[in-house]
């Protein structure tokens, strides 16, 4: 289904909220892209809560590249969790607020529009008429990849706030990798293993 040109839901009654912020925001092959990764395998596939975020993560990037900022690498991600993430200070949160307002983007309105999952839901086996298959995987197995989604977002967030702070020469730099590992030490076997491995090999050494 187009993501474009999408005025109603597919009974014909309104359009949700998704579908008429792809059209406002020119969010062209957002939708589908949204019912692949939450219909999909493995690796590639998002929860409903991870698509909210990531919808949002994209209305907030329209916004600040409307508004001129031309956002690098992982500064779209870093600043929608200093706006929304509870664990993130008033101070902090204020401070973004008004860079965001400086730079000429409606802070209000762009939270305004960000979605829940449930709207996601809502528009996605609603409007588009997607199915998410029962994963009848070994439990071992979806949560490895649970971690390795979870791995990689916080590499992701911790290179946004190390490129910042470059930026603002609060740290010295040069160009730079970031590596997050999850090791597991059993404190009665003495076994250690980064976590990808002790999923797959069933434990620890607890039972040999």
């Amino acid at each position: 289904m187009a993501d474009t040109g999408d005025a109603s839901d597919g009974g014909g009654g309104r359009r949700t909220k998704v579908a008429r912020l792809i059209d406002e925001y020119g969010l062209t092959g957002l939708g589908s892209e949204m019912e692949r990764r939450w219909t999909a395998d493995g690796d590639d596939r998002l929860s409903l809560r991870a698509l909210a975020d990531h919808f949002n993560r994209r209305l907030l990037e329209a916004k600040m590249t409307d508004a001129g900022m031309q956002p690098l690498a992982g500064a779209v991600e870093n600043t929608y969790r200093l706006l929304t993430d509870d664990d993130v200070g008033s101070a902090d949160e204020t401070r973004t607020r008004r860079r965001l307002e400086r730079e000429g983007v409606d802070v209000e309105a762009v939270l305004d529009d960000f979605v829940t999952y449930q709207a996601v839901r809502t528009y996605l086996k609603g409007h588009r008429g997607a199915e998410h298959a029962t994963d009848d995987r070994p439990r071992t197995v979806v949560e490895r990849e649970n971690i390795q989604r979870l791995r990689g977002r916080t590499k992701t967030v911790t290179e946004g706030r190390l490129e910042q702070l470059r930026t603002g020469d609060h740290v010295t730099l040069g160009e730079f990798r970031v590596f997050a590992e999850i090791n597991v030490l059993c404190e009665d076997c003495g076994a250690r293993y980064d976590v990808e491995t002790l999923l797959e090999r069933g434990g620890c050494d607890c039972g040999e």
